[in-house]
């Protein structure tokens, strides 16, 4: 128990004592792992929270809202760090470099942005899908971001220069 509607994203600390979970009822909240007993909640967000990622080192949260926006949050504290804005949509998903220097957002205005990790700067915005980008993940070097969109489409991308480097086409209406 504990949110107040859909629990619809989560994430495990790095040393697995905690979870993040991301819900429609705008917030994140921090559990013990082993007991399920809530630590606490963090309250910042004007829309559903759909998911949240947890960086490397264990002391950063980030998560991706409906109000367009992302959050970094401290992760012993609960404290709202800064919010990242520039995405005209929902933030649909979020993810943090292995080295916890950046963060990438993914959204339903079709773009990533690939934004400091530390400075909450927007480095890149990564152009190419036609329709709501639902997911991304990072490579485990770093060196290469993947986003899934509604436009059936995967899209790898380098991390450091934003270039399309390859599409795999998930459907075609001539597919057999």
């Amino acid at each position: 128990q504990g949110h107040e509607n859909v629990v619809y994203g989560c994430a495990i600390h790095p040393s697995g004592d905690t979870i993040v979970s991301a819900s429609y009822d705008h917030t994140l909240k921090i559990w013990d792992a082993r007991t399920g007993v809530e630590q606490r909640t963090l309250r910042g967000h004007t829309g559903r929270v759909y998911r949240c990622a947890i960086n490397p080192a264990g002391d950063t949260i980030v998560s991706a809202s409906y109000d367009h926006t992302l959050k970094i949050w401290d992760a012993r504290t609960g404290e709202e760090r800064f919010t990242l804005l520039g995405h005209t949509n929902e933030v649909e998903g979020c993810a943090i470099s292995p080295s916890g220097d950046y963060i990438v957002s993914a959204s339903g205005d079709g773009t990533l942005k690939v934004w400091d990790a530390h400075s909450g700067e927007e480095r890149l915005t990564l152009l190419g899908h036609t329709d709501e980008v639902r997911g991304c993940a990072i490579s485990p070097a770093g060196d290469f971001i993947v986003s899934a969109s509604n436009d059936w489409t995967l899209k790898v991308w380098d991390a450091h220069t934003g270039t399309c480097l390859c599409t795999c086409l998930l459907y075609t209406s001539d597919a057999a």
